[in-house]
């Protein structure tokens, strides 16, 4: 999931965001109250499983022309933030 920036994006992608947090509540009581397992369920996977493939990538209010897909694998990967790697050019380059 990408960062979102209250200052400067627009109210409807914040609304946008709000809704796709509620969703995912949503799918997190599911799993609470045992509606889904909890090693098998559309928050941990998303194909070949006995939940529909919809469901799982189109939750509750999300069109398919306003889905985000992230450019990430994994959105709880930590590697990147735990081992900061620049790609940027030297300093010195710009002088």
């Amino acid at each position: 999931m990408r960062a979102v920036n209250v200052e400067s994006e627009p109210k409807a992608e914040l609304d946008r965001f709000c809704e796709a947090m509620i969703a995912i509540r949503e799918e997190i009581r599911n799993v609470q109250e045992g509606v889904w397992p909890a090693d098998n369920n559309p928050l941990v996977n998303a194909w070949e499983r006995p939940y529909n493939q919809t469901e799982a990538v189109f939750p509750q209010g999300v069109s398919p022309t306003a889905k985000y897909w992230p450019t990430v694998n994994r959105i709880d990967n930590v590697y990147g933030d735990r081992n900061l790697m620049c790609s940027c050019p030297s300093v010195d380059s710009y002088w």
